[in-house]
């Protein structure tokens, strides 16, 4: 699966992208219909801690699922997106099955 990560104003590093990429690559195993993914890091302009936003688009054939979430590291938005997209992979794959 090829996975794009993209960071806003900033240079992240290579252990936020191996850590998402891991986890990126875990959704794979719920849906073989994933054609790749793109993650958008961005800093918020804000006063609260809750300030980094991870943004993942997955490319499924037929249609996107798509997961945006603010925390407090890039890590824990990432694993809360990345949790979002299973559910919303595995309702799409009920659906194909046609449960």
């Amino acid at each position: 699966m090829n996975i794009n990560i993209s960071a806003l104003h900033f240079k992240a590093d290579q252990k936020l992208e191996a850590f998402i990429t891991e986890k990126v690559e875990k959704l794979a195993k719920l849906n073989e219909s994933i054609i790749g993914s793109e993650v958008t890091l961005k800093l918020e302009n804000t006063d609260k801690p809750e300030n980094k936003t991870a943004e993942i688009r997955v490319k499924i054939r037929g249609n996107d699922a798509m997961a945006t979430k603010t925390a407090k590291t890039f890590e824990e938005a990432t694993d809360n997106a990345v949790e979002a997209l299973k559910k919303q992979l595995m309702k799409a794959k009920d659906k194909e099955r046609g449960n």
